[in-house]
């Protein structure tokens, strides 16, 4: 039996630091009010309803003028970067400081997907506690995938794809050493996940909605309020 002492913690870590400039907003879209109150109200309102985890942490730019005004007891640094790597990479030294040891677990997630049901969140910790990797939430691609510009170039098989959601959940420690890595190589990795597989590793993909989708483009808001209107 292991010693309760001993036990990883997990932390949730939520990059915020962006000024989602696709979406076509006046605000940063984490700012934009969805069913009457803001976009990272409800991703946050998620995560709070999750009682594995031992604390919430938000990333923010350092030039942010919003977040405190909003979420004035939201546990937060100001340490964004200019990308999510950069972003994510300070915000792992930020829970460090705040006791988070490199064996704790990290479910790094994005601000923009919203739709975040604290179900959801509790299959992955669930799913991904024991392995020896960690793992992300993600969907079986259902479409016929095409490549290409202006017109296809190609058809992409899709049996074996996925689409990559978040939370992504991996040991503190080795996410800090995978994101030192991609950034050494010169990878641009766009989430956690492509990092720790350049480390020679294969995360576990753990099955989620499509409701889990990342609020990007200017159609996504107003499907977003939508479902979270008609939500129970």
């Amino acid at each position: 039996m292991k010693d309760p002492a001993q036990v990883a913690r997990c932390f949730a870590l939520v990059p915020a630091a962006g000024s989602g400039s696709r979406a076509g907003q006046a605000l940063p879209k984490q700012y934009v009010e969805l069913a009457g109150r803001p976009l990272l109200a409800h991703t946050l309102a998620a995560l709070a309803a999750v009682p594995e985890l031992a604390l919430t942490l938000v990333v923010i730019a350092p030039e942010d003028r919003h977040f405190e005004a909003l979420f004035p007891a939201q546990p937060h640094a100001r340490c964004g970067g200019a990308t999510r790597a950069e972003s994510v990479r300070a915000g792992l030294d930020a829970l460090r400081a705040q006791g988070a040891g490199d064996e704790d677990w990290v479910l790094v997630h994005d601000a923009a997907r919203c739709l975040l049901r604290a179900s959801w969140v509790r299959t992955l910790i669930e799913t991904c506690r024991e392995d020896a990797v960690g793992g992300l939430l993600a969907l079986p691609m259902a479409d016929t995938v095409k490549r290409g510009a202006a017109r296809v170039e190609a058809t992409v098989p899709r049996d074996g794809l996925w689409a990559a959601q978040t939370p992504q959940m991996f040991r503190l420690g080795q996410l800090r050493l995978a994101l030192d890595a991609a950034r050494q190589a010169g990878l641009a990795v766009t989430d956690e996940a492509s990092a720790i597989e350049a480390l020679g590793l294969q995360p576990r993909l753990v099955r989620a909605p499509l409701e889990n989708f990342k609020l990007t483009l200017p159609e996504d808001f107003a499907l977003a309020e939508t479902l979270l209107r008609n939500r129970p």
